[in-house]
């Protein structure tokens, strides 16, 4: 305890930050999500010919009541972060632009694509907008005075994606040329090229989210050479070298970037707590998707010809072959939003959303 006090007050010095008791509603104006799909919220819809799509049936069945984009049956954790602020729910930039916008939302946007990856080439081929190409219309926004720069400051950023380039990097088609150490060395310096930009551009609340176990993931099922009776151990092994490089920048973060502050989530370890006392957080099934067909579930994406879907979607921990229900987004959720040092450090998200920086 006194070590984490301890932890807390360099912070505070390095910042000149101040930890002021939480008030009643919310001093963050707006959210700024980058990532994959489990951020998502619609974004592929609009991006022609994108063969990574959750725009029908049944997903979004379980909350919207229709299909929203979302890789779920419900809410992502952006959504419910954003509920838990008192804020309205952060539109697609490219739902924003093709709408031919004047004024920009002032609760911020989500520019995450699902299928992307924080490498460039990940799954370019299926039409998704990496990592780099979010950061840009990001930037362009910012460059352009669309984007009001002094509620930045203010702003959460939330960040999650690497998931589909660990994923790829066990598929059999081609053979890789690095390691999977190195492999993963090479995503965490576009992650850090990333925090480097936002920087820059005004971030200084920054929340990086670890990989859940992509190595437990129902579609595991479509690798050769997988096990599908435990989880990939190869596979989630490379992941938890990743959340360790997460772990680490952020731990860096206030010295690298002066008036900065984040927070590294412990998704990893959150759901594998699931997955080891199911019946205790509300799951019936912890291994196989509740929409979708074959082994697991996981050979057949939910919602194409030929699935089935569960009676109880909030009963499984995974709701399609790679992501989660909404009820383990909810769950996930309320351990980053006030949980202890073991789920989210140094601070939860509530901690953070209620510093107050020095001015820049």
């Amino acid at each position: 305890m006194e070590r984490r006090f301890n932890y807390l007050l360099v912070i505070s010095l390095l910042l000149g930050v101040s930890f002021s008791a939480v008030a009643a509603g919310s001093n963050v104006p707006a959210i700024f999500i980058f990532g994959d799909s489990i951020f998502d919220a619609g974004n592929n819809h609009y991006i022609k010919n994108c063969t990574a799509q959750a725009d029908f049936a049944p997903y979004g069945s379980t909350f919207f009541k229709r299909p929203t984009g979302r890789f779920t049956n419900g809410r992502t954790v952006a959504d419910f972060i954003s509920q838990f602020l008192r804020i309205p729910l952060q539109k697609p930039y490219l739902e924003i632009v093709n709408g031919g916008r004047q004024n920009y939302p002032a609760n911020g946007i989500n520019f995450a694509s699902a299928g992307s990856g924080v490498l460039r080439a990940t799954n370019n081929e299926t039409g998704v907008t990496p990592l780099q190409v979010q950061l840009q219309q990001f930037k362009t926004l910012v460059d352009q005075n669309h984007i009001n720069k002094k509620i930045l400051q203010k702003s959460l950023f939330l960040f999650e994606s690497g998931s589909n380039d660990i994923f790829n990097y066990f598929y059999p088609f081609d053979t890789p040329t690095l390691t999977p150490d190195a492999y993963a060395q090479s995503m965490l310096k576009e992650v850090q090229l990333f925090i480097d930009t936002i920087h820059k551009l005004g971030a200084r609340k920054i929340a990086v989210f670890a990989l859940g176990p992509v190595g437990c993931v129902p579609a595991r099922a479509l690798l050769p050479g997988a096990p599908v009776n435990k989880c990939y151990g190869k596979m989630n092994k490379m992941v938890k070298y990743y959340n360790t490089g997460l772990d680490n920048l952020v731990k860096g973060l206030p010295v690298r970037y002066p008036g900065a502050v984040g927070v590294f989530g412990g998704v990893y370890k959150l759901v594998q707590i699931f997955r080891d006392d199911p019946k205790r957080y509300g799951f019936g099934n912890v291994d196989n998707a509740c929409c979708g067909l074959g082994t697991l579930g996981g050979q057949l994406q939910c919602g194409k010809e030929g699935y089935t879907v569960c009676k109880n979607p909030n009963e499984y921990l995974f709701w399609d072959f790679f992501h989660p229900s909404e009820h383990t987004y909810k769950l996930i959720s309320k351990a980053l939003w006030a949980g202890d040092t073991t789920r989210i450090r140094p601070f939860n998200l509530k901690k953070l959303a209620n510093i107050t920086l020095p001015r820049f």
